[in-house]
């Protein structure tokens, strides 16, 4: 679809509740062509509009490329805002992704509320995003590529030029005669994207030349059976909750098909805010987990994360290291780094631990054959026996700080105080926090 301003505008006056309009400004041609096109019929637009620019520290040039776009923005009359930062990558990163990385991070940060963010983003973008992801196997939801529309900090991310080709904001630009940008890297064919933008799509375009606008409409059927997959994830993620709070139900998983148990696993760990596994390490959940059995512990990890289960219930959780011995001097006012958890405790009344006032404890972990005498019982009771009984996963029990007084055990994390160590009413005492990440 040519580039068509008005109806840029008219779109962009839709969103009645929003509070300014800003441009994502690299000054290359495509920023260019979007901000001068607002700029120059900002009498009919309805929100106030400026530019942002974010200088990746990566190019000698990239300071005397931020004052072009500021000087850009003052012959147009708007604002700007110049955001900066270090995307030199991690070891294993791309600088693609490196900067894509630091750049929506400080763009989320630093978006007003409520404020519309719109990237240049174009058909042609969209169709080689598309093909990358392809390339990487991805599935609907990578197929589906960039969103026109998103929320970015508290504010939205919008990509109105998604339906118009690059060839198109060119001649834009050129008629209107813009000095836009050119990024050297831009023409580096090493780099997957420029590759195939400068080789594959051009051929591909000879012989089908409305290749940009097909991949896009693909691009736009994958994201419809991507939200499909959410909602059916989102449905069975309700039906299969374990009994613990953020766990799965092992036996409702077990009741679907194979490819909603896929489905439902990447919704749950995305949902508890893990990096996605791969179609590999997913096999590998329903094989050496789903199918344990019920007495085993089987553990999957991936970076960032690992599943394990215990009875019915599936636990995503932060790898643990193991723990190590532990025989430290603590006293209930200071916060204790232990088995990868953190021990405090709060000043109370009428309950908790009661302790004479400077009173320290000896934190150890689980050695085994431990007793403990709980109120309101005759007699002591094996830990390892209350542990099955309240349901703490192996992978807790062999973390949880024990608290001793001498040689007396006297509190098991925040789960147990013994008999004749809690605090009466009226008395103070101190009520024991331990919190596993």
């Amino acid at each position: 679809m040519p580039f068509d301003p008005a109806q840029l505008l008219a779109r962009l006056n839709t969103h009645e509740n929003a509070t300014a309009c800003w441009v994502a400004f690299s000054g290359g041609v495509d920023s260019h062509a979007l901000l001068h096109a607002l700029a120059s019929r900002r009498g009919e637009l309805t929100l106030p509009l400026g530019a942002v620019h974010v200088d990746h520290g990566l190019h000698d040039h990239s300071p005397a490329w931020a004052e072009h776009c500021r000087q850009v923005c003052a012959g147009l009359g708007l604002d700007f805002v110049l955001l900066s930062g270090d995307a030199r990558p991690a070891n294993g990163e791309s600088p693609e992704a490196a900067a894509r990385s630091l750049r929506y991070r400080l763009l989320g940060d630093w978006l007003p509320a409520s404020a519309l963010l719109l990237s240049a983003h174009h058909q042609d973008d969209q169709a080689e995003t598309l093909l990358l992801q392809l390339l990487r196997g991805a599935g609907p939801k990578g197929l589906s590529a960039m969103p026109a529309c998103a929320p970015l900090g508290q504010g939205t991310l919008l990509r109105p030029l998604l339906d118009c080709g690059r060839d198109d904001l060119l001649a834009y630009a050129r008629a209107q005669g813009l000095d836009w940008l050119e990024d050297p890297s831009n023409a580096d064919t090493r780099l997957d994207r420029n590759f195939l933008r400068h080789h594959l799509l051009p051929e591909l375009k000879t012989r089908w030349p409305a290749t940009a606008a097909v991949l896009a409409r693909s691009a736009d059927l994958c994201a419809e059976a991507a939200e499909l997959q959410e909602q059916v994830a989102h449905q069975d993620l309700g039906d299969a909750a374990g009994a613990r709070s953020g766990t799965l139900s092992l036996s409702a998983l077990g009741r679907l098909p194979e490819p909603r148990q896929r489905n439902l696993l990447r919704h749950w760990v995305r949902t508890m805010g893990f990096s996605l596994p791969s179609r590999a390490v997913l096999g590998r959940i329903l094989t050496e987990v789903l199918a344990a059995r019920a007495d085993a512990g089987p553990c999957v990890h991936w970076p960032g994360a690992e599943v394990r289960r215990y009875r019915d219930d599936l636990f995503v959780l932060a790898p643990l290291a193991p723990p190590t011995d532990a025989d430290q001097d603590w006293a209930p006012g200071e916060v204790l780094e232990l088995a990868g958890g953190q021990l405090r405790a709060d000043t109370t009344t009428g309950q908790g631990l009661r302790l004479l006032p400077g009173t320290r404890l000896q934190v150890r972990l689980r050695q085994g054959g431990e007793q403990l005498r709980l109120t309101g019982r005759g007699h002591h009771h094996a830990l390892k026996q209350l542990l099955q009984e309240s349901g703490v996963p192996p992978w807790e029990r062999e973390r949880l700080p024990l608290l001793y007084l001498g040689e007396e055990l006297v509190a098991v994390a925040d789960l147990w105080v013994a008999a004749g160590h809690q605090a009466g009413p009226g008395e103070p005492g101190w009520k024991i926090h331990w919190c596993l990440p």
